[in-house]
């Protein structure tokens, strides 16, 4: 016999126990400044909602409020490194304090159009897409017809209907190309990630990599990796037989776990080898030898969050500098 499932807890439920109507429940639990409740009712209030493990209705709220407070974050888990984890923790915080909650949407899509539609189903009040190629002037036009109010994307270049702040990958890999070539290296691989998610950052910086090697006399070759001292250790010990002199390792993950791999099987870095990573984590600088890196010029969590919020309250926010990559030079190139 299947068991029932129990009762939700409602507001009335807290009311009750609280003594106070419902109204002013959800004044308290909602935080709402424009009705004054004395501290000893909002205590009791808070405790009776502890009690009965009562938590507000996130799309009730909104229809209250007049304004949908979820802002959607599409980002592969297999895309949130270091950086962008730390990145995007500084922005749940920052949106936090305008009232918003943020949430990360793990769906894979090969279609924008599908992906759009998935994140329309949700009926976020934003969306603040990570990947810009997975949002598209169409796929704009379905969310904005669900409903989101404001649409924001890290793009190489404007989106139609959508506020872009320009993050252009392919100079993250010329610029790192750029400095190995600039060092005498000829043959330079560019390590392409095996992990699902990461192929819509990595072929960009393939992409710019191959256009320094258009106009100089270096060759670009692609190396697949995956993120396992396995696949490095062999990539390491094989790496004379692909008669490589430079490689831009992606990001300073994988150029890190390269690097240790590559000493362990005797391969001299820089001598044999030079390795460029991205990213500029703190752990860079403590490889041996250190990693030289591009560093990337952000956007504070807090411009991005105060963007946000004008694009929802008024329908435009002023624009946000570019995403800018910048070398930073140490003794691994």
């Amino acid at each position: 016999m299947a068991r029932k499932a129990a009762a939700a807890v409602t507001s009335a439920d807290v009311a009750r126990l609280a003594g106070v109507s419902r109204a002013t429940v959800s004044f308290v639990l909602n935080n709402t400044q424009a009705h004054r409740v004395s501290e000893p009712t909002r205590a009791r209030v808070r405790a009776a909602a502890d009690t009965l493990g009562y938590v507000p209705h996130a799309a009730a709220r909104s229809l209250r409020a007049g304004r949908n407070n979820l802002v959607l974050i599409p980002a592969a888990v297999s895309a949130i490194g270091r950086l962008v984890s730390g990145w995007i923790d500084e922005l749940h915080a920052e949106l936090e304090r305008y009232g918003y909650t943020a949430v990360l949407h793990a769906g894979r899509y090969t279609d924008p159009a599908a992906a759009a539609r998935a994140w329309a189903e949700l009926r976020p009040g934003a969306v603040l897409a990570l990947d810009g190629a997975s949002l598209t002037p169409q796929g704009a036009q379905v969310l904005r017809r669900a409903g989101v109010q404001a649409l924001m994307a890290l793009a190489p270049r404007p989106v139609e209907g959508v506020y872009t702040v320009v993050f252009d990958h392919q100079r993250v890999g010329a610029l790192a190309t750029e400095h190995l070539v600039a060092q005498g290296r000829r043959r330079i691989g560019v390590v392409m990630p095996r992990e699902r998610g990461l192929s819509a950052f990595a072929e960009p910086r393939l992409a710019g990599a191959r256009s320094v090697a258009a106009r100089t006399p270096a060759i670009v070759t692609a190396v697949d990796m995956e993120y396992t001292h396995a696949c490095a250790l062999e990539l390491a010990h094989d790496w004379a037989a692909r008669g490589l002199d430079g490689v831009f390792a992606y990001n300073d993950e994988y150029a890190a776990l390269l690097l240790h791999a590559l000493r362990d099987a005797g391969v001299d870095v820089p001598g044999e080898v030079a390795v460029v990573g991205c990213d500029d984590l703190v752990t860079a600088a403590l490889q041996q030898p250190p990693l030289t890196t591009v560093r990337l010029d952000t956007p504070s969590a807090g411009q991005l969050a105060a963007a946000l919020h004008d694009l929802i309250e008024t329908g435009t926010a002023a624009p946000l500098p570019a995403v800018e990559p910048v070398l930073v030079r140490r003794e691994s190139a």
